[in-house]
């Protein structure tokens, strides 16, 4: 007759719920997703990941906006990686995981946009924004 197995107690819990916070991180820095999206450029991908973090600090954090007030920009323009990157972390905590990243890479570039902030309700506006700035335009505003 077999026997149950049985493992330690508490093990199993604890497992689970490893198991459970390594899919959530795992999900939160994809690039795929419901909360993600790509557009390409015209440029190479570091004069467009400039661009975009001009605009970006110009249009959401100098402005005085106040959807961007819970956020700061971190701006990771210097990448050996070829891929340079735009974070939009937390004011309160800009030491810690990003809420959205924005980062360039090829020749023409691809621009990448994901994290948990594009689920939000201010994912659309970044990803208008984030569309129209890697086209060319440094305007804060569609035109459309």
């Amino acid at each position: 007759m077999n026997k149950p197995c049985r493992s330690a107690p508490g093990r199993s819990r604890k497992t689970a719920v490893l198991a459970s916070a390594s899919a959530l991180f795992l999900s939160s820095c994809q690039s795929s997703g419901p909360g993600s999206f790509s557009t390409r450029s015209e440029s190479r991908a570091l004069p467009t990941m400039e661009r975009i973090a001009l605009s970006a600090r110009n249009c959401w954090f100098r402005s005085g906006d106040s959807e961007f007030r819970p956020y700061k920009l971190a701006p990771e323009l210097n990448s050996f990686s070829g891929r340079p990157r735009v974070l939009i972390v937390s004011a309160r905590d800009p030491q810690g995981r990003p809420l959205a990243v924005v980062e360039g890479h090829g020749d023409p570039a691809t621009v990448d946009v994901y994290g948990p902030l594009l689920d939000q309700s201010l994912g659309s506006r970044i990803k208008a924004d984030v569309e129209r700035w890697t086209g060319g335009s440094t305007d804060c505003k569609s035109t459309v």
